[in-house]
């Protein structure tokens, strides 16, 4: 008898052992039913017939969304091709190309220095890289020629970490834009994947400033600084080690990375041409063996691992007892940081690392005061609505022109799919 108990008590150990294992093997199984959390099961299933048509109609090969209430994903869904050359099905492990969506995580791990102490956000950037100390501010002027010239003067007060932040710093994207500023850019391959993180702040502190930092609100290559600004505090480590020790390992996130190895290439997710013939957006090669890990947009990643990230933010910074970022830290973060600066589209402001809905009318697209989160270049996006409690995730890769047209339309029509 006494054996038969031990017997028993061992078996039942080890179901609830097992249940454990299952349970983080396939986190993207729903917890909760729409209706439960407050979602409309109808209306989900509208999105998922509304991404199939974008599938049909060639915009994209195939995508991942995934949307989580009250603590809870309610729904999961995977649909398309991995890549259109291939017959291999899109599954939540497929692993994207984030390009953007790798800013929130080096700035929340530079925030987890300002948490340390080694740092302020206020602090000038020439106290860790003291050569962008020295950049000048670049004005055209017209020449007696007619030929637009530089005027270069220094900036009206000096580049902060939260300039960085918030992209308020006077740099630009050397592609976003005509002016002799934006040339000099492209002349100095600023984000040439084959130059050091070093080397491309060196590079960059050689070039004129858009304008006065504070001035206005210019998406840039502020993150890559960010990463830059990490490496120097962690003494010399690579970006990719540091977000591997501050926000990877300890989210359990085995799939994000710069690069992506040999044996997880058969994973990749991949774009494709539109069928009316345009040509397709150049996008980065995943295994090209480049030294450049951009901040601002060399990550890649998968549903899977970018769940945990915006799980943890959706949880005030922890994570299945791994925090990431103090709770005060984050509400700090997700505050409008720009305030009445010009540069920003209606209806949203911008905090540090995140965009940040401000008034929920003047912007063409619906949602709650207080949301925030951001996307990346190929079409992945999320955000999170403390309001709703609600976090939304969609990976694509498409062309440019079509990941604004698809995301737009998942994210209005995510919030259809409110009961309450």
């Amino acid at each position: 008898m006494i054996g038969l108990r031990r017997t028993l008590v061992v078996m039942a150990l080890a179901l609830v052992a097992g249940a454990a294992q299952a349970q983080t093997q396939v986190a993207l199984t729903p917890t909760a039913k729409p209706e439960d959390v407050g979602l409309s099961s109808a209306q989900l299933q509208k999105i998922e017939a509304a991404m199939k048509k974008n599938i049909d109609d060639g915009l994209i090969p195939g995508a991942v969304m995934l949307v989580s209430r009250r603590g809870k994903v309610a729904w999961v869904n995977a649909q398309g091709k991995r890549a259109p050359d291939s017959p291999d099905p899109m599954k939540v492990d497929s692993i994207f190309r984030i390009y953007s969506m790798t800013k929130p995580m080096v700035t929340t791990a530079l925030m987890q220095m300002v948490e340390e102490g080694r740092l302020q956000v206020s602090d000038p950037v020439s106290k860790f890289l003291p050569g962008i100390g020295a950049m000048k501010v670049g004005t055209e002027v017209t020449g007696a020629d007619g030929a637009p010239t530089l005027h270069l003067a220094d900036p009206t007060r000096a580049m902060t970490v939260q300039d960085l932040m918030r992209h308020t710093s006077g740099l630009t994207y050397g592609n976003r834009g005509t002016t002799l500023v934006h040339q000099a850019y492209m002349t100095a391959k600023i984000g040439d994947r084959t130059a050091t993180n070093e080397e491309m702040v060196a590079r960059l502190s050689k070039l004129p400033l858009r304008f006065n930092p504070g001035d206005r609100w210019e998406y840039s290559v502020a993150v890559d600084v960010q990463g830059r600004i990490l490496e120097v505090l962690s003494g010399g480590k690579k970006l990719s080690e540091v977000l591997a020790e501050r926000i990877w390992q300890p989210l359990g996130m085995a799939d994000t990375g710069f690069k992506v190895a040999d044996a997880k290439l058969s994973r990749v997710a991949q774009p494709g041409p539109r069928p009316d013939g345009k040509p397709m957006t150049p996008r980065f090669k995943v295994d090209d063996g480049a030294v450049y890990e951009s901040g601002g947009g060399g990550g890649l990643s998968t549903m899977e691992d970018y769940l945990k990230f915006v799980s943890a933010l959706a949880n005030g910074g922890t994570y299945q007892g791994k925090r990431i970022i103090g709770k005060k830290t984050l509400e700090f973060m997700t505050a409008d940081h720009v305030g009445a600066r010009p540069g920003r589209p209606p209806g949203f402001g911008f905090g540090l690392g995140f965009e940040v809905r401000t008034r929920v009318g003047d912007s063409a697209m619906p949602g709650s005061v207080g949301e925030y989160g951001w996307s990346g270049a190929a079409g992945t996006e999320f955000w999170v609505d403390p309001k709703e409690q609600l976090f939304a995730i969609i990976m694509i890769q498409a062309n440019d022109g079509d990941t604004r047209t698809v995301r737009n339309q998942f994210r209005t029509m995510i919030q259809a799919a409110l009961l309450d």
